[in-house]
């Protein structure tokens, strides 16, 4: 399975929000805050789409993964926002992707650190992370709500190197990846 990565746009909200109530099903975004985040001069959004196959009948239009990052002009931080990828796009190395894209991007920003939150049930998202180099630095109590359940919050500190963290060849303007790590 591949994919195609390129910028979100606001036309990419119903495909977005279609994953995000499907994904997070009891504390996904309001699509109010969905847009206003697309909107905003200081996100950077990323949706993934299937690569159409030649003997594939697919959708190749539908939101198969995103991820978005905020990082405000001159701060020496940067936060993920949200990556969340469809269930049958999982365990091909979409969710690295994304994630090293956001990295990619936050480096050109020249952030310092990058933070995010995931929910303490949600081990295949933490090993994900630690393995990108971000460590556990809190916890935020019952903060996934109704759920009541814990966030971990967890911080990378970014190299101050120009080296792409991402793979060779995802840091092209619309990269193409295959299955990976």
């Amino acid at each position: 399975m591949s994919f195609r990565l390129r910028r979100a746009t606001p036309d990419d909200l119903d495909g977005i929000m279609a994953l995000e109530t499907s994904v997070f099903v009891s504390d996904a975004w309001s699509r109010e805050g969905m847009a206003h985040e697309l909107a905003s001069p200081d996100g950077w959004y990323l949706v993934a789409t299937p690569e159409a196959e030649p003997d594939d009948s697919a959708d190749d239009t539908a939101v198969v993964g995103y991820a978005g990052l905020l990082a405000l002009p001159g701060a020496p931080d940067a936060d993920v926002q949200t990556i969340a990828v469809a269930p049958g796009a999982r365990r091909h190395g979409l969710g690295r992707t994304l994630m090293t894209r956001l990295l990619d991007e936050a480096r050109r920003r020249r952030v310092r650190e990058v933070f995010l939150e995931v929910r303490a049930d949600n081990p295949s998202a933490q090993r994900l992370y630690a393995s990108l180099g971000f460590e556990q630095i809190a916890v935020r109590p019952r903060y996934y709500m109704p759920d009541a359940v814990d966030a971990f919050v967890m911080r990378l500190v970014v190299p101050p190197t120009a080296t792409s963290l991402a793979s060779p060849g995802a840091s092209s303007p619309a990269p193409q990846t295959g299955p990976s790590s």
